[in-house]
């Protein structure tokens, strides 16, 4: 009988995309799918280490899995938490069976009447993966990054970027069989760079990419790398989502950060997008609380957050990294101080996405069903964004105009779909056409 595994992903989509190839390789070695951690006779964490937060998430999963897994099974902890800490993370959880690192394969002690269990190379970035089992999946195009952003430690753990090649990302494109991929990696734009195509490598891949889906969207953009090619490139895929790091506005905190920018030059830049194509979505992230952050920094944030209107933004406390260049930065921000700031930043935004989700009620809308009853315009990226409920009747996988409703803080109500495309449409004098849908 066949050791059956279990895979508990924790983190990022990065790490989802790691664990959907450790499926597929383990599938390749013979290992079968369990129902679930208790049943499993190999469990897999898939952990996070970005922040403290994420550290002691990975630590909590760990702990529960270890008390609701069978007699005998054996646990290996892998993603970030194991190539940043190792034999020290082994040390301190005794529960754990094994710690593999990156490209380090694992053999497990065989339960009584079986042949050892192995746990194939972590190192995933170049292996094949099952076919998607929702209708969008999420594509790693590169491992490392090459940035030396102040607070980061994953340059760190995770090394130089590692770019993957087109054809061999196509390929996975193909196989996936999703009808909208996501592409990610720690520094999107700099795609190919470390292969000597340049910095602009990443716009084949997309053109390359919306040949084959319906969808192409980009998740994690450096503001200084968004150029009016790769603009335009986003924008003629019909998916002008825009996520950008932008992680603060301050000029002089995002040089103590290391990074590029500062609030007017990414307003600007917005509002050139916004030119382009009016109904553009914008996503952004911002650090609060970085050592040095004043009162007069936090109100540039505010008032940068009122006037740029981001339907989406994530605001996350400074966490204070071992071997980041931010760790032992003078004037660190008291956490009562970051809480508040934090407060006062969640809700200003969530009143605004809430205003900007209202302005659709009314419109024509296309959607992808997600799920049944669930579905997603091109402003919404899968599992970080609202979504739109629509009639149960939509079979999963489609994609159709609906007409949308109500509006429920981030999340939309639709209803009324129009014909699905790709639909065959018989005429009331029996004429059959092919819907060709639209874009929203």
């Amino acid at each position: 009988m066949a050791d059956r595994f279990w895979i508990e992903t924790l983190g990022c989509p990065k790490n989802q995309v790691d664990s959907d190839k450790l499926v597929g390789t383990m599938l390749a070695d013979g290992l079968v799918p369990a129902d679930g951690p208790d049943s499993a006779d190999v469990v897999v964490v898939n952990t996070c280490a970005f922040v403290e937060e994420a550290r002691q998430e990975s630590i909590d999963t760990i702990l529960l899995l270890d008390g609701n897994r069978a007699p005998g099974a054996r646990m290996v902890v892998t993603g970030c938490m194991a190539e940043r800490y190792g034999s020290e993370l082994a040390e301190a959880l005794p529960e754990i069976d094994a710690v593999a690192g990156f490209g380090v394969p694992v053999t497990l002690m065989a339960k009584p009447g079986r042949a050892p269990a192995a746990v194939p190379s972590l190192d995933l970035l170049n292996l094949p993966r099952p076919r998607s089992e929702s209708p969008w999946a999420y594509v790693k195009v590169a491992e490392g990054c090459d940035r030396n952003c102040g607070f980061c430690a994953i340059p760190s753990f995770r090394g130089k970027q590692r770019s993957r090649t087109i054809p061999d990302l196509l390929d996975e494109v193909e196989a996936l069989q999703a009808r909208e991929i996501v592409l990610v990696a720690q520094d999107l734009a700099a795609f190919g760079r470390d292969q000597g195509h340049g910095e602009r490598a990443i716009v084949p891949l997309v053109e390359a990419v919306a040949e084959r889906v319906d969808r192409v969207r980009l998740l994690y953009l450096y503001p200084s790398d968004l150029t009016d090619r790769l603009i335009d490139t986003i924008c003629a895929t019909g998916v002008p989502y825009f996520d950008l790091s932008l992680q603060h506005v301050s000029a002089p905190l995002l040089r103590r950060m290391r990074r590029w920018g500062d609030g007017p030059r990414f307003a600007s830049r917005m509002a050139a997008i916004r030119e382009r194509e009016p109904g553009a979505a914008f996503r952004s992230n911002f650090i609060v609380g970085y050592p040095g952050e004043t009162e007069a920094d936090h109100d540039a944030l505010l008032a940068f957050v009122e006037e740029a209107q981001l339907d989406w933004c994530g605001f996350f406390a400074f966490s204070r990294e071992e071997g980041t260049y931010a760790a032992d930065l003078d004037q660190q921000v008291p956490a009562g101080l970051m809480a508040e700031r934090l407060a006062e930043l969640r809700q200003l935004q969530d009143r605004i996405t809430a205003s900007r989700r209202d302005e659709l009620i009314g419109s024509m809308v296309e959607v992808l069903v997600d799920a049944t009853g669930q579905g997603r315009t091109y402003r919404e990226a899968p599992e970080i964004d609202g979504v739109v409920a629509v009639p149960e009747t939509l079979a999963v996988g489609e994609l159709a105009e609906v007409t949308v409703v109500d509006a429920l803080g981030p999340d939309l109500v639709a209803e009324s779909p129009r014909r699905t495309r790709g639909e065959v449409v018989v005429g009331s004098r029996g004429e059959v056409a092919v819907s060709t849908g639209g874009r929203s």
